[in-house]
């Protein structure tokens, strides 16, 4: 197995060869890896995503064995992301006006703390359930903040030239994580119960703050000074409800933001969020039980993944035409796979999901930042953040409640029934969003 240097060595040797060899062979699916800056970030990623998703599975256990009740293991899910749905368009005003690799620096080491705390807790016998939920309302704060912060800054260590290779780097570790991370979390939890999962998450933010340390602010595309406007130090600093107003003003009156915000917004809040009902697919409607509800998440994990890393190798150009195409696809298969009783076909359709959904996701995100100007770029992507993460509490509830009076299948047909209204609605409409995409304006901005 090669080693982590190694494989590192790879990466730096693309930048040796020309440029016409560079986008060639299966190391193509790297080309941001090329930039010294995002290794740093992406492989303390790498190690700290996963440590993220063994604290999920550990803190859903965790509350099972406090309360025994699903309807607090929802509390406190929604108490992570209420936060990011009532806060993040501030988080987006302060990522652009202070340096984002000191505010990640804070973000990622408050997030270790609140694990390490968590952690002493749990070892020590002495943890309640109000520990739990005061620790995930700490780290939704956290998330707020760094989720937008953590969004803008994949620009300033690849460029736009690399962007869309980078987010789609991104997007193949995650996944890989939320294939992984729970799997190994599992076992650990069977093996030595869940106070484990809490220490190594903790640990696993060290290599990230390390490789945040070591970012050469010299390397940094399109820096400029943090002055929120981004006009000089002789413009007059704005409020902080002016700088809000400025980036919600930008994002209402460009035609290429507006289409896929309100495009993106729509989908999360009633298409993507069927995970919630996965596991009433696996016991109600395909009868295969907890065993085949692992397969179920598997497949759509692994199509996900292999949508990344597609898009890294691809390294595609933002396009108004893909990502509606990959949203309306999206919507189509996750139909088909909402009508199945074959459970080897909806293991197929699954999958199909995972990879539609990645590819509409990234591929909004990378024009979303393609086309705004850098001094707008942490309030821009706090508007995105919200209405793509924001929107998982509604999201989930409004999903639920429809399970709980029409089916889970009926559920879900409605869900991706308005979803495609909307994606062909934006296809219809999508000419001004395509000219203002097209204007050479964005490409220098």
């Amino acid at each position: 197995m090669q080693t982590l240097p190694e494989a590192q060595k790879d990466i730096q040797d693309i930048t040796s060869l020309p440029e016409q060899q560079q986008v060639k062979g299966l190391l193509r699916a790297f080309l941001a890896l090329r930039h010294r800056n995002f290794r740093l970030f992406w492989f303390g990623q790498m190690i700290s995503l996963m440590g993220t998703w063994m604290q999920t599975i550990g803190q859903a256990w965790l509350v099972l064995q406090l309360t025994h009740s699903a309807w607090l293991l929802g509390i406190v899910g929604a108490l992570q992301f209420l936060p990011v749905m009532l806060l993040s368009l501030f988080g987006g005003v302060l990522a652009d006006r202070l340096p984002k690799r000191t505010v990640l620096l804070f973000t990622q080491s408050f997030a270790m703390l609140q694990a390490a705390v968590l952690w002493t807790l749990v070892a020590t016998g002495e943890v309640r359930l109000w520990h739990v939920l005061v620790l995930a309302t700490l780290l939704g704060l956290t998330n707020a903040i760094d989720m937008p912060t953590r969004q803008a800054f994949v620009v300033e260590m690849v460029g736009r030239e690399d962007l869309p290779n980078a987010i789609a780097l991104n997007s193949s570790l995650f996944n890989l994580a939320r294939i992984v991370g729970p799997g190994i979390g599992g076992l650990i939890i069977a093996w030595a119960g869940v106070a484990p999962l809490f220490l190594l998450n903790a640990i696993s933010f060290i290599p990230v703050i390390i490789g945040l340390a070591l970012i050469d602010l010299r390397g940094l595309y399109g820096r400029k000074e943090h002055i929120v406007g981004g006009k000089g130090a002789s413009a007059p600093r704005q409020s902080t409800m002016q700088s809000l107003r400025e980036g919600l003003a930008y994002v209402v009156h460009t035609p290429s933001i507006f289409l896929i915000i309100t495009v993106i917004g729509i989908v999360s809040l009633f298409g993507i969020n069927f995970n919630v009902v996965l596991p009433l697919f696996a016991t109600n409607v395909l009868n295969v039980g907890a065993e085949g509800f692992g397969f179920i998440s598997s497949a759509f994990g692994l199509g996900s993944l292999l949508s990344a890393l597609w898009l890294a190798w691809s390294n595609r150009k933002p396009s108004i035409q893909y990502l509606l195409v990959s949203a309306i696809v999206f919507c189509v298969v996750t139909a088909l796979f909402a009508v199945s009783h074959i459970y080897a076909l909806s293991l197929v359709l699954i999958a199909m999901v995972g990879f539609a959904m990645i590819a509409f996701s990234a591929t909004a995100n990378t024009t979303v930042q393609t086309v705004v100007p850098d001094h707008l770029r942490g309030r821009v992507m706090s508007v995105y953040m919200l209405v793509f993460a924001g929107s998982i509490p509604f999201g989930n509830l409004l999903t639920g409640g429809l399970a709980h009076l029409y089916g889970v299948q009926v559920a879900l047909l409605i869900g991706v029934g308005i979803s495609l209204v909307a994606a062909v609605t934006g296809w219809v409409l999508r000419k001004p969003a395509e000219r203002d995409l097209a204007e050479p304006s964005h490409v220098n901005k």
